[in-house]
C-alpha cells in the first residue's frame, strides 16, 4: 500500500485569529483540475481581509494564498495542453463558470461564479493545492516562483489596467501610490512608454520613484497633485493603487480631456469627488480587478521581456502570521512571499 503524502498548510481557523500549522493528506486532483506544489505563494492585502472574515465568502476554517507559483505534479482526467512538471501561476482568477454572461463574453474576471484561491477552495498557503485547469498561467522559465507568485495578481492588476486604457505610448500616466501594487504600476507604465508620474507623500519617496522609472514624482503632501499633473499636461490616466478615497478624488482634476481615473487599490472608502468634477472634460471613473489566467501570462511574459520585477522579501511558509503584520504595518519591503522549500 502506498502511503499518502503529506502536505502542510496555514490554516485560519476563525475570523482574526492567528495561523495554525496543520498537516493532512493531499488532495487529488478531479475532472478538469490539477494538482500544484506549491513553491511560493504572494500575501496580499486582500488575504488579510480574508482571514479578518471581512471578505463575503470567507468559510472557516480556510487556508488563504491567490498569489501561487508551482509546478503540476498531478493532472486529473479531462485536462489538455498541461502536463506534470508544467511550471504555473495561479491568481485572484482561480477558475470561473463558463455559463454566466460575464464568462459568455470573455469577461471571466467578473464571473458571478468566481472561483478564488482561499475563498472557493484552500488556497496557496500550503505545499499542495488543487485548482482548475482554467486557472492555469505558464511561468516562463526565466523567472522564479518568488519572482512570478506577486505578477499572478499585484502584476496581472497593474498591468492589465494600463493596457486596456484609453493611455497610448508617450501619453502621462500617473500612478497614485506606490506601494506593494503602485511600485509595479510605475514600472509597468515606464516600460510600456508612457510619460510615467508616481505620485505618493513625502519627499523621501522622489529617489524611490526615480529607482522604479518614473520621469516625474509629485509629492502629495507638498504639492497639490492636480495642480502638478496639469502643469505637465494633464494625465490620460491616472492609476489609483492607494485606499485613500479622498486622495483619489483629488486627482480626478489632474485628468486631461477624456482622462481616466482607474481604482485599482481595494478599499471600502468612499471617493471624494463631484459630478463637475466628472462631468467636466468629459472624464472617466472606473474599477479594474485584475485578469483572467491569460492576462497573467501575459503579464509573466511581459515582465521577462521588459526586466519589471516585484520587491519583494521572502519568508518561510511557517511564518504566515509575520509576513500579514509587516504587510499591515508596512514594513514590509513592497511584497511579502512565503516560501514552501519544494
Amino acid at each position: 500500500m502506498t502511503t499518502p503524502v503529506r502536505n502542510r498548510y496555514m490554516q485560519t481557523p476563525a475570523p482574526g485569529a492567528p495561523f495554525s500549522l496543520t498537516e493532512g493528506d493531499r488532495s487529488e486532483p478531479g475532472i478538469d483540475q490539477v494538482r500544484v506544489t506549491v513553491e511560493a505563494c504572494g500575501v496580499c492585502h486582500s488575504d488579510a481581509m480574508i482571514v479578518a472574515g471581512h471578505v463575503p465568502g470567507s468559510v472557516f476554517p480556510l487556508i488563504t494564498g491567490h498569489e501561487i507559483a508551482g509546478r503540476i505534479d498531478a493532472v486529473g482526467s479531462g485536462v489538455t495542453g498541461w502536463q506534470v512538471g508544467d511550471r504555473v501561476a495561479v491568481g485572484w482568477y482561480g477558475g470561473s463558470c463558463g455559463h454566466c454572461a460575464a464568462c459568455r463574453t470573455g469577461d471571466g474576471v467578473l464571473c458571478l461564479e468566481a472561483q478564488v484561491p482561499g475563498l472557493a477552495y484552500r488556497g496557496g498557503f500550503a505545499d499542495s493545492v488543487v485548482v482548475p485547469a482554467v486557472a492555469l498561467a505558464a511561468i516562463p522559465d526565466q523567472l522564479t516562483a518568488s519572482e512570478a507568485a506577486p505578477l499572478a495578481c499585484a502584476g496581472v492588476t497593474a498591468y492589465n489596467a494600463l493596457r486596456h486604457s484609453a493611455a497610448r505610448p508617450g501619453d502621462t500616466v500617473a500612478i497614485l501610490g506606490i506601494g506593494g501594487l503602485g511600485h509595479l504600476g510605475v514600472q509597468f507604465a515606464a516600460k510600456m512608454g508612457f510619460e510615467t508620474v508616481a505620485i505618493s507623500r513625502g519627499a523621501d519617496k522622489a529617489v524611490l520613484a526615480e529607482q522604479l522609472g518614473a520621469a516625474h514624482y509629485v509629492d502629495s503632501g507638498r504639492q497639490n497633485v492636480a495642480q502638478a499633473l496639469q502643469a505637465l499636461g494633464g494625465a490620460k490616466v491616472v492609476l489609483a493603487t492607494t485606499t485613500d478615497g479622498h486622495a483619489m478624488g483629488a486627482a480626478v482634476d489632474g485628468l486631461s480631456r477624456r482622462g481616466e481615473l482607474i481604482v485599482a487599490g481595494v478599499s471600502t472608502d468612499s471617493l471624494d469627488l463631484s459630478a463637475m468634477q466628472v462631468f467636466h472634460q468629459n472624464r472617466r471613473v472606473y474599477g479594474h480587478a485584475s485578469g483572467i489566467a491569460v492576462d497573467t501570462q501575459d503579464t509573466l511574459r511581459f515582465a521577462v521581456q521588459t526586466g519589471v520585477r516585484a520587491w519583494t522579501e521572502e519568508l518561510p511558509l511557517e511564518q504566515a502570521d509575520t509576513a500579514l503584520a509587516k504587510l499591515a504595518s508596512g514594513q514590509a519591503r513592497f511584497r511579502m512571499v512565503l516560501t514552501t522549500g519544494n
